[in-house]
């Protein structure tokens, strides 16, 4: 029998007062969204910017799902390696969306945020047959004008993205539902939505009546709106975090594996390592959270005997994320007063900030760059 492993919160919330009070009564609103991770917080920026009246509901806290539960990667493109994009939705696509996303970090850097480091990321090969997928990805990337580079050091053969980077996302998002907050915008945390319809979001001892209703959710979303199942698909990712471990120098985060693995190392000296969602197999496609022995173990593996590090594990933990079949995030009009973007395939940081401000502006009636090439 394996023995049981027990999840706790993740190590970018740990300790932090992430927590909002529940709604309770009927409120009214312009706009109601639904989801206050990445998304929906930059979706509720842009709307109250633009003088709109708009209330947020989650059913845990900020970023109570993968936006406060991930790698902390901060990369650009979409979910898959930029010569597979192009093959997959051809080059004007591919470009354009990685384009916008280049766009976002280079704004997001210059913010003076303590928890943005622009490092640049790494894919490492974990073979000769990855290794010759990476050296298609630089001839890709470099026909495109866009930086990437052979990279050879201590962590392996591969490829060097200089653009990329990372950052806490709890701080990160927490920081910014705190200035939505101080400017008189309306969120609610532990009020799990029961049902949407048009101009209605109720959520057990509160609802919102709204003109339109904004849905901003990743892992779960084809739970929330159920319409959706056929085209999306929820997984947990696993992740584990460690005490420091000064024996490392690990200055870019990796992806190994065909990025089915991942780490980073803080300024900290903790390393925070994911990944092996192929090694759990069809169990890891589930709607809780927690952690499983086989995939513990395969990161502890990474941990151990990849990395070289004997450093304590000191948390582990999962979240939600949400693929799709045709590999773009669920964006758009769902049906009238309801709209919804979702669904990152696992990489929404940069990305579903993005898609949250571009649904905001088309519930606006302004025309969106991103929204074009998500149509």
């Amino acid at each position: 029998m394996q023995r049981e492993i027990k999840a706790g919160d993740s190590v970018w919330r740990d300790g932090r007062a992430l927590s909002l009070p529940p709604l309770r009564g009927e409120q009214r609103a312009e706009i109601c969204v639904v989801g206050l991770g990445g998304s929906g917080l930059s979706a509720i920026e842009e709307l109250h910017a633009a003088g709109v009246n708009v209330i947020g509901v989650d059913a845990g806290r900020v970023a109570a799902g993968a936006a406060g539960a991930n790698g902390g990667f901060l990369l650009a493109g979409l979910a898959q390696f930029h010569h597979d994009a192009v093959a997959r939705f051809g080059r004007e696509r591919a470009l354009g969306i990685y384009t916008l996303t280049r766009r976002e970090l280079d704004a997001r850097f210059a913010v003076a945020d303590s928890g943005c480091r622009r490092t640049g990321s790494l894919r490492i090969a974990a073979g000769a047959e990855e290794e010759a997928d990476c050296v298609r990805q630089i001839e890709a990337m470099q026909r495109d004008g866009l930086a990437a580079e052979p990279y050879l050091g201590a962590e392996g053969r591969g490829v060097l993205i200089p653009d990329d980077g990372v950052f806490d996302p709890a701080l990160h998002w927490g920081a910014l539902a705190t200035r939505l907050r101080a400017a008189g915008v309306a969120l609610y945390g532990d009020t799990p939505v029961q049902r949407i319809e048009a101009g209605r979001v109720d959520a057990g001892q509160g609802r919102v009546l709204a003109e339109c209703v904004l849905v901003a959710v990743d892992g779960g979303l084809e739970t929330l709106l159920p319409q959706l199942a056929g085209g999306v698909r929820s997984a947990r990712l696993q992740m584990l975090a460690t005490a420091p471990a000064p024996e490392l120098t690990l200055t870019r985060p990796v992806y190994y594996r065909d990025g089915h693995d991942y780490w980073q190392q803080l300024p900290d000296g903790r390393v925070v390592l994911g990944g092996g969602r192929d090694i759990g197999g069809d169990a890891e496609w589930r709607h809780d959270d927690g952690v499983s022995p086989r995939v513990q173990a395969h990161l502890e593996h990474l941990l151990r005997d990849r990395l070289g590090t004997r450093a304590a594990i000191t948390h582990r933990w999962s979240a939600r994320v949400a693929f799709t079949t045709r590999g773009l995030p669920q964006f758009g009009v769902l049906s009238p007063q309801l709209f919804v973007t979702g669904a990152y395939n696992g990489t929404g940081n940069i990305f579903g900030a993005l898609c949250g401000r571009a649904l905001a502006q088309l519930v606006l009636g302004q025309r969106s760059e991103l929204a074009q090439w998500l149509a």
